[in-house]
């Protein structure tokens, strides 16, 4: 059965004021986004408390409180990490040599440092700056975000069915493929890199303690941080030691970190971590995840870490959509 006119103009009167609020409302844009999608995660935990017979408004609470305590063992780490360690990240960086000589075939090559730690340091004081005076904004986005995820978590299936009430019969198994796809995608995101980044932070513990750097707990937050990073991920994080040392001097303690570290921290997690969880991750390539991942930071900012991959997970589910489409219009 068709919908009628009056459903249609509705439908159409709530894309207009959706657009309209979204327009409005863009600076808290992304916190709306986060909040969606991670209540989208955890209406399965919700679920289970649910048909435990605990009453919705519990369930959607605890299923919060998930959600709260999550993120603060995330973001707590990795905020002390940086504050802690910031003198050391100065003092890292203001013993790089000045000038460093490299000698290419009997040509020796000087290249002047001063200008690139100068902007390190200058680039490093605003961040901190500007992160001290936004703290009451991050304040109050981070309330915002745990209001809307119990929110959505209290009345989960009412999307669900103002979408069914309004789109043909014939059309729901399009919105349940993509429903799909955006719910792989999204425990692929949240579960399997969060799983990932805490066993990198796990084994890169010992390992930085072992190769003797004093910031072990920040080197291994930004090892756990930077599995978030698609394809290059800790790699970074050794390459930039491996330059450190290779500046310093160190050209032997530069070879163990980059061997130790490359084997250990950048490619141990991935064999021991993904294997187990993949069965829950959406098949999306990798180079796809990549330019997602890399075009939605770009172009949308931190929010692009999840809006970019989301986006070209489901635009790769209706590429598949259509070609399933044709095949069958084909065969018959």
């Amino acid at each position: 059965m068709s919908p009628s006119r009056r459903v249609l103009a509705l439908t159409g009167l709530f894309l207009a004021l959706g657009s309209l609020a979204m327009i409005t409302l863009w600076s808290v844009f992304g916190t709306v986004f986060f909040a969606i999608t991670v209540a989208y995660v955890l209406y399965p935990v919700r679920r289970r408390l649910a048909a435990s017979g605990l009453r919705p408004r519990v369930a959607a609470g605890l299923s919060t409180v998930v959600a709260f305590v999550v993120a603060l063992g995330v973001l707590t780490p990795l905020g002390y990490a940086v504050y802690v360690r910031r003198s050391a990240f100065f003092g890292l960086v203001g013993d790089l040599p000045q000038e460093v000589s490299i000698t290419v075939l009997e040509m020796t090559h000087t290249f002047t440092l001063t200008s690139i730690i100068d902007a390190v340091q200058e680039t490093a004081t605003t961040m901190a700056l500007d992160a001290a005076s936004a703290t009451p904004v991050l304040a109050l986005k981070f309330f915002l975000f745990v209001l809307l995820v119990y929110a959505l978590l209290l009345k989960p299936t009412l999307p669900a069915k103002a979408v069914y009430q309004t789109v043909p019969p014939a059309y729901h198994g399009i919105f349940e493929a993509l429903h799909e796809r955006l719910r792989d995608t999204l425990y692929g995101l949240y579960i399997l890199q969060g799983a990932t980044g805490v066993g990198t932070f796990l084994i890169a513990l010992p390992v930085f303690f072992l190769l003797g750097y004093d910031a072990t707990l920040t080197l291994a937050v930004l090892s756990g941080v930077l599995q978030f990073v698609p394809i290059i991920g800790p790699s970074v994080l050794i390459g930039v030691l491996v330059v450190v040392e290779v500046l310093a001097e160190n050209i032997a303690q530069g070879l163990l970190v980059g061997a130790v570290g490359m084997v250990f921290i950048a490619g141990l997690p991935d064999l021991i971590v993904r294997p187990r969880l993949s069965a829950i991750a959406a098949d999306l390539p990798g180079s796809l995840y990549f330019i997602g991942f890399t075009g939605g930071i770009l172009t949308m900012g931190a929010i692009g870490i999840i809006a970019g991959p989301v986006v070209i997970a489901l635009f790769a589910e209706s590429v598949e959509l259509l070609a399933s489409e044709q095949r069958a219009e084909d065969g018959a």
